[in-house]
């Protein structure tokens, strides 16, 4: 069985006897390639990669698997915010423990959410970071009279972008840096450029300079929710953020809630919206050729959004 593991400098195709994972089988129709895959090679990970991922059961019934396994036994696990478990990260797929870039893939029925009709599997794997979005915007209050700008316009912020319209916003700006990103954000129904202060911004670049701009965007009473990833100490403006009586708020992955859980959210938002993962999924690659597609999304020239492999 070929599966995707992480090697000095990018991937390896490997032949492995057994699936990875543990729990239910599934034969993996798309995997997507995340930025923190990139970020896990560079950190000297050695794991199979893989959290972005879908596929059927022995019965050819379609899932998406929802990545963040918590010890499900925790006072958070239990009240349905699994992402705040003290334990997942030592279960974190292609981090610490195998992913699930692979032909086959075992994960925990409690982990499995169905797809919804118009929902193909093959683009099902974008599922999981639209909840890391959809969650991030839940946390800041979005909704009908939110005025909502996006600073970053990658995967993550292009998500941001078309769940902030899934849950109501009408006026949604994106701030976006290259060609393809415009075109995609166009596409999907935002506007290209902010135009004065927000009651919602989405940090989704992860930089220094980008978490400054949304703190410049903010409007008095305002929320910033941030879902790049800042692994070290940064610095913020303060007195910004003090005399606007703004808040900053960090969003880890997604969770449940009382009508259900994120992943079905983003998953009903991608059925009903065919035109998201028409947009974001720029290059499809077989399994085999995975060196060639990690090397395709690491490139900021190649135009790539998101990267599918499909085993």
């Amino acid at each position: 069985m070929k599966a995707v593991r992480a090697a000095e400098g990018g991937v390896q195709v490997v032949d492995l006897e057994e699936p990875p994972g543990t729990g239910e089988l599934l034969q993996i129709r798309s995997a997507s390639i995340c930025s923190s895959d990139l970020m896990y090679i560079s950190y000297g990970c050695r794991f199979i990669l893989g959290h972005e991922l879908a596929g059927v059961d022995e019965a050819g019934d379609a899932y998406v698997v929802e990545a963040l396994y918590g010890c499900m036994d925790c006072d958070q696990c239990r009240s349905g915010r699994y992402n705040r478990c003290p334990t997942h990260g030592e279960r974190g797929l292609g981090f610490s423990i195998d992913g699930g870039m692979a032909e086959q893939f075992r994960a925990p029925a409690g982990r499995l959410v169905p797809l919804p009709a118009g929902l193909d599997v093959r683009d099902a794997s974008l599922v999981e970071p639209a909840a890391v979005s959809w969650h991030a915007l839940r946390l800041a209050g979005t909704g009908v009279q939110t005025r909502v700008a996006v600073v970053g316009a990658g995967a993550l912020g292009l998500l941001a972008a078309a769940g902030a319209q899934g849950q109501g916003a009408e006026d949604v700006a994106i701030e976006a840096r290259h060609p393809h990103q415009i075109e995609a954000a166009a596409r999907l129904g935002a506007t290209i450029g902010t135009d004065g202060r927000y009651d919602v911004v989405v940090e989704a670049a992860g930089s220094p300079a980008s978490l400054a701009r949304a703190i410049d965007l903010v409007a008095p009473g305002g929320t910033i929710v941030v879902v790049g990833v800042f692994m070290e100490k940064i610095e913020i403006d303060w007195p910004s953020l003090f005399l606007r009586e703004a808040r900053l708020i960090p969003s880890l992955g997604y969770c449940a809630h009382a009508g259900g859980r994120e992943m079905e959210d983003a998953a009903a938002m991608l059925a009903a919206n065919p035109e998201i993962s028409r947009t974001l999924i720029s290059h499809r690659f077989p399994l085999k050729d995975a060196e060639e597609a990690f090397q395709v999304a690491s490139d900021r020239r190649s135009g790539a959004i998101r990267v599918v492999l499909e085993p």
